[in-house]
């Protein structure tokens, strides 16, 4: 392997990691020596990687560093524009223009025989009529999300009646024709699934919810079957 791609190979790595992890493992998982690893992150952290190293503890990664960029393997490039057809086919309005941009970004950086590639990808995605239209900006959804903060909607249930309820959004699922928004309820002081098709309007609060959306995540799994438009 090229030295330039074992660096890259290195950084991955070390992003993939949230704890800290041991030269050691990091060695083995890149299929290197442990002298080779301990040249290498010294020559990243030479180029401004900051790569926090301890004794019995293992190394990690700081935010904030990037190397200059490497050329994508044919399959690498065929995923990401894979994924981006279907965020397209899928997702609402918005996403789908970010995902097109992000593909028309990489397409630009790409020699010409790369480029190629992206044009006339094998693989695509079938587009799917969804079970009803959606009503809403889902952005809406999506920055609360980000944010950790409620959103209040009006939501029709299959039955037809309307409530008002305020949701503090956890996930956004994408199923075959529609999408689901995983939440804990304050109507129900419950978690509750809604489909994203039957929420006919929605509000951001601006309001912070009182726990962190990671530790909320965490139990809504341990509690739920995977992600199922449930009733409400």
């Amino acid at each position: 392997m090229a030295r330039a791609a074992r660096l890259l190979e290195l950084m991955q790595a070390l992003r993939r990691h949230r704890a800290p992890v041991s030269g050691t493992d990091l060695a083995r998982e890149l299929g290197i020596s442990l002298r080779t690893l301990y040249r290498d992150i010294a020559t990243l952290q030479e180029q401004g990687a900051d790569i926090r190293g301890e004794a019995g503890v293992g190394y990690v990664l700081r935010p904030g560093f990037t190397l200059p960029p490497l050329n994508f393997s044919v399959d690498e490039l065929e995923a990401l524009v894979l994924g981006s057809r279907w965020v397209a086919a899928r997702g609402d309005s918005r996403l789908g223009a970010a995902a097109d941009n992000a593909v028309a970004k990489i397409r630009a950086v790409l020699p010409a025989e790369l480029r190629e590639s992206v044009d006339v990808a094998t693989l695509t995605v079938p587009v799917i009529t969804p079970a009803e239209p959606v009503r809403i900006d889902v952005s809406v959804i999506r920055a609360a999300i980000r944010k950790e903060h409620t959103v209040s909607i009006t939501y029709r249930d299959g039955g037809g009646s309307d409530t008002r309820r305020t949701i503090w959004p956890l996930l956004i699922g994408f199923f075959e024709r529609v999408m689901v928004v995983a939440a804990w309820c304050e109507l129900r002081r419950d978690y509750r699934a809604f489909r994203i098709d039957r929420i006919l309007a929605v509000e951001a609060t601006g309001t912070r919810y009182p726990r962190r959306r990671a530790d909320l995540v965490k139990e809504w799994r341990a509690r739920q079957p995977p992600l199922t438009a449930a009733r409400n």
